[in-house]
């Protein structure tokens, strides 16, 4: 198994003080979510607070965590908090292996005719 660099990247979902979720990326969760909670975070969580982790992904590389993010901004309210709670292991699953592989192309088919 490969080793996992000390500042690995990472998704994670904090929330706010308004019970709503927040999806973001970062290689130093624990200085990020301060960021967050001490209002110099992403204007979302500023208006927000107070902001806590709910729940940040196993490492990754930096460009899977990205991905990731992205997947997780996508996902309703009740699949976040399914993911928070560890009720969704196998969307947790999905979205892990999805962020892990190259994009697609969209026009990849188009050049394959």
């Amino acid at each position: 198994m490969a080793s996992v660099p000390e500042r690995a990247w990472r998704a994670y979902l904090v929330r706010c003080g308004d019970g709503s979720l927040y999806a973001g990326a970062t290689n130093d969760v624990k200085r990020r979510v301060a960021q967050h909670a001490s209002g110099r975070g992403a204007r979302y969580t500023r208006s927000r607070p107070p902001v806590v982790l709910a729940w940040r992904s196993p490492p990754l590389d930096k460009r899977a965590a990205h991905r990731l993010e992205a997947r997780l901004k996508r996902l309703t309210r009740a699949e976040k908090l399914a993911i928070t709670e560890r009720r969704a292991t196998g969307l947790l699953r999905r979205l892990l292996a999805a962020s892990r592989q190259p994009l697609a192309l969209a026009s990849s088919s188009a050049q394959r005719a």
